[in-house]
């Protein structure tokens, strides 16, 4: 029994609206970030490059250590295995922080159109269909009693 129960309580929480949300949103977020790296790699980093020199920044790197080559005997056979350099690459650091920038620049922007969008549906449902008049409010006490001297007034004449 507890067994059904718990499944029947995954099946609610599964289905339930904001999950499924979220999941449509993680998979949209993963295929724009695709999207940004490549506008990033493809076009925005090689203009960059370019005005600063010509450099590429997934190139950049700082060697701290000097790799070794293999070394070879007269007939070609491997001696001793080479050593790859030890670097810092700092230019895919940049690179990527590029990327994170753009990416939550755009995001920015689609939350604060989005909430805009539901600022003016909210605006649109509170907003009546017609304005209904206000009713006048009713006279004082004096304003009647002088309405009633004035007919009183008028009738003796």
């Amino acid at each position: 029994m507890a067994k059904s129960t718990f499944l029947q309580d995954f099946k609610a929480f599964a289905m339930k609206g904001n999950v499924i949300d979220m999941a449509v949103g993680v998979i949209i977020g993963g295929a724009f970030g695709k999207i940004v790296t490549s506008v990033v790699n493809d076009l925005i980093m090689p203009t960059v490059g370019m005005l600063v020199g010509g450099v590429n920044f997934s190139d950049l790197k700082l060697t701290m250590k000097e790799g070794v080559p293999e070394k070879l005997n007269e007939a070609g056979e491997v001696i001793e295995a080479a050593v790859p350099a030890v670097t810092l690459n700092y230019g895919n650091f940049l690179q990527q922080t590029f990327d994170f920038l753009i990416i939550a620049f755009c995001i920015f922007l689609m939350i604060k159109g989005i909430a805009k969008l539901n600022n003016m549906k909210k605006k649109e449902e509170e907003a009546p269909a017609e304005p209904t008049p206000e009713p006048e409010p009713e006279p004082s006490a004096e304003e009647k009693l002088l309405t009633e001297i004035r007919d009183l007034l008028k009738n003796k004449q």
